[in-house]
């Protein structure tokens, strides 16, 4: 693959070992992108699992503080990444509208 100056690196959907953004140089075709979308999606699917169980728990007048901090680390972590994504895919989202790649 021949990558072309103008194109965007893409945000990844993770970190690197010390938590700085990782990023991927690409036309947004290939095999790494494909496995890009598809961590985005499940971690998508998971934090919308997540709504789900904080708002069983939010109902559930038992449900102990050691609960609600636990659920509300993970939503901490699940936010992070949806935040992440959306970064992500805005910065695409300007690419293709100034005549990047995927016009």
């Amino acid at each position: 693959m021949t990558h072309h100056a103008l194109t965007p690196a893409r945000l990844l959907p993770r970190t690197g070992p010390e938590g700085k953004p990782c990023y991927l140089l690409t036309d947004g075709s290939g095999r790494l992108s494909r496995a890009a979308d598809t961590v985005e999606s499940v971690q998508l699917g998971m934090a919308g699992d997540l709504l789900d169980r904080v708002a069983d728990m939010l109902d559930d007048p038992d449900v102990t503080s050691g609960q609600l901090r636990y659920v509300l680390a993970r939503t901490s972590e699940a936010l992070t990444d949806v935040m992440r994504i959306a970064e992500s895919r805005g910065a695409r989202l300007l690419a293709r509208a100034d005549g990047g790649p995927g016009c």
